[in-house]
């Protein structure tokens, strides 16, 4: 009798630390930044959440979703320039659920199909552009993948906020070829300036020798300038060109002298 006691205060026992078990389970706490997608059944019922929720055991099931942003790094891609160049990109994109719902119900796992999108994405649009636009305007190929990729995982709850290309790495052949273009390139622009400088060199010694042709004496004062500044260097040697006017004008004294 004393058995059959004991055994039914166990089994009444077990019964309420079951409940109480039972009891407690159903409560939840989710932060500031977690959401919970709870299913009734097997079916959507709602988003609940941040705080205090209540989810019944067995009868609901629920899925947490962080909302803060994540920060992926996309593995390097190999992508073919527009003008047949081989370069390895490597890129980061930034991005949030905004849904909950989409997220959990639309796609087995929205991180790893935001993963792979991005990795298809940044080889489709690189490939469509030459190496010196990848290298000179990352900003516009950031913006276009960006919108790419938010406008295709808008149906995941995603929100794309930002996509950064952090290295374009070329091979050493490459980096040779580059490095003689823009040697070329330095050397052309120098020889156009070279030129443009003796060109407008050219245009003011015109000008300066129309001003000199309308006084005859101005040349043989400038010529006598040049003399005195050459004599301030302290030469021992002095070759001075003489005008022909000068000569012309000492042949013709000589020749009324004689005769």
């Amino acid at each position: 009798m004393t058995s059959l006691f004991n055994n039914s205060e166990l089994f009444t026992g077990s019964i309420i630390f079951l409940l109480i078990a039972f009891f407690f389970s159903a409560f939840r706490i989710l932060r500031e930044y977690e959401r919970g997608v709870v299913f009734l059944l097997g079916r959507f019922y709602k988003v609940k959440g941040p705080g205090f929720i209540l989810v019944i055991p067995f009868i609901q099931q629920m899925v947490k979703v962080d909302l803060r942003i994540v920060v992926m790094d996309v593995p390097s891609q190999d992508v073919i320039s527009r003008d047949n160049v081989s370069v390895k990109v490597n890129a980061v994109i930034y991005f949030r659920v905004i849904d909950p719902q989409k997220a959990i119900i639309n796609v087995e796992d929205y991180l790893q199909a935001t993963s792979q999108l991005a990795q298809t994405t940044l080889r489709s649009v690189l490939g469509q552009h030459e190496l010196d636009e990848m290298l000179a305007n990352r900003d516009m190929l950031n913006a276009d993948i960006q919108t790419i990729l938010d406008v295709r995982t808008d149906s995941w709850g995603i929100k794309v906020s930002n996509v950064e290309i952090k290295h374009v790495d070329l091979n050493e052949t490459m980096i040779r070829a580059i490095a003689r273009q823009a040697e070329a390139e330095r050397t052309r622009r120098a020889k156009v300036i070279h030129a443009t400088g003796e060109l407008e060199a050219s245009t003011h010694l015109t000008q300066a020798a129309n001003q000199l042709a309308k006084e005859p004496d101005a040349i043989m004062l400038r010529y006598l300038q040049t003399l005195t500044e050459i004599a301030g260097e302290k030469n021992s040697t002095i070759i001075f060109p003489l005008p022909m006017e000068l000569i012309s004008g000492l042949i013709k004294s000589t020749d009324k002298t004689t005769k």
